[in-house]
């Protein structure tokens, strides 16, 4: 099954966003190739500029504040997994602890000269040429070992947020599991009463090559199933499409 997510509200797309870039960045910093190191360095520039917002820290605080005096009112209730409700514990605290800590999120990165000229000449297309920054060009010609570790340290300031922001999506998506349904001429629609969701998960079957265009608030979550013609235009299909969806909210 291939997974779509659709974000209700702009602090869930944000969440989102950066675990993507996490998730991309930490994949080419296991690449020993130089050009993969690039990449993993302009997302951690990426990384820097979608956790500038100034609500993100206290936002995640709050929530891991919520989570952990939900999960305590579980303790007395009857099988309850109480190991693994005290791990669960244990890591949300850490992780608010880690976060309160935590000074301006990317301080190290901005207050670092060298990175910071690296970030100003990637808006410009081919700005990091040897004949532009040749002290970048000898870095990305340095073993290999030594540019993981570089970079390991670059990111390091940003552990304590994606460590919160993994647990909040875990357990937002964890809150609800998916249902099977068939969207009748590839269109689906729900009325949702004004109860407010935070995201929505579509499950499509892989190989058809089939994806959702997905549009949704309070009221109302709107799926039209398309596909991609010889022109990678997206058709509308029209047979009916059996998908799973499921629609999330924290506890």
């Amino acid at each position: 099954m291939v997974l779509y997510e659709y974000p209700f509200n702009e602090r869930v797309r944000t969440l989102l966003r950066l675990e993507k870039l996490f998730d991309s960045m930490f994949f080419f910093v296991r690449q020993p190739d130089a050009r993969g190191h690039h990449v993993a360095v302009t997302t951690l520039f990426e990384i820097l500029d979608v956790s500038a917002r100034a609500d993100l820290k206290s936002d995640l605080l709050q929530d891991l504040e919520r989570y952990r005096q939900s999960l305590h009112g579980l303790r007395e209730h009857p099988g309850v997994d109480h190991e693994a409700l005290g791990a669960l514990l244990s890591s949300i605290e850490e992780a608010a602890a880690a976060l309160n800590h935590q000074g301006k999120t990317g301080d190290p990165i901005r207050q670092n000269d060298w990175l910071t000229s690296i970030r100003s000449r990637l808006a410009i297309p081919g700005g990091v040429c040897e004949f532009d920054l040749p002290a970048y060009h000898a870095w990305r010609h340095k073993p290999a070992q030594q540019r993981v570790n570089d970079l390991a340290q670059w990111v390091e300031p940003f552990l304590p947020l994606r460590e919160g922001l993994t647990i909040v999506l875990k357990m937002l998506r964890e809150s609800s599991q998916p249902q099977p349904l068939v969207a009748e001429e590839g269109a689906y629609r729900q009325m949702l009463g004004g109860k407010a969701f935070q995201l929505l998960r579509v499950y499509v079957e892989e190989g058809d090559g089939i994806f959702p265009e997905i549009s949704a608030n309070k009221y109302m979550v709107s799926i039209r199933f398309s596909i991609q013609g010889g022109d990678m235009k997206p058709q509308h299909v029209q047979q009916d499409v059996p998908f799973q969806l499921a629609l999330c909210n924290s506890i």
